[in-house]
């Protein structure tokens, strides 16, 4: 049981701060090019993080 409150706790969290997130890139005022890249940017570093976790938990 407490493992469902976690996982709701961290999609809630990960909700809020997509909200944000979106949010902030909406009110934006660039050129629509650095805006695309910059609204990426969260998906690749969660790759990132993602793809370099089984690493870490080798050591």
């Amino acid at each position: 049981m407490l493992t469902l409150k976690r996982h709701k706790l961290t999609l809630v969290l990960f909700l809020l701060l997509g909200i944000g997130y979106f949010s902030a890139m909406s009110s934006l005022e660039i050129n629509y090019f650095l805006k695309s890249l910059i609204a990426i940017l969260p998906l690749q570093l969660g790759a990132l993080i993602y793809v370099s976790q089984p690493r870490w938990s080798r050591r």
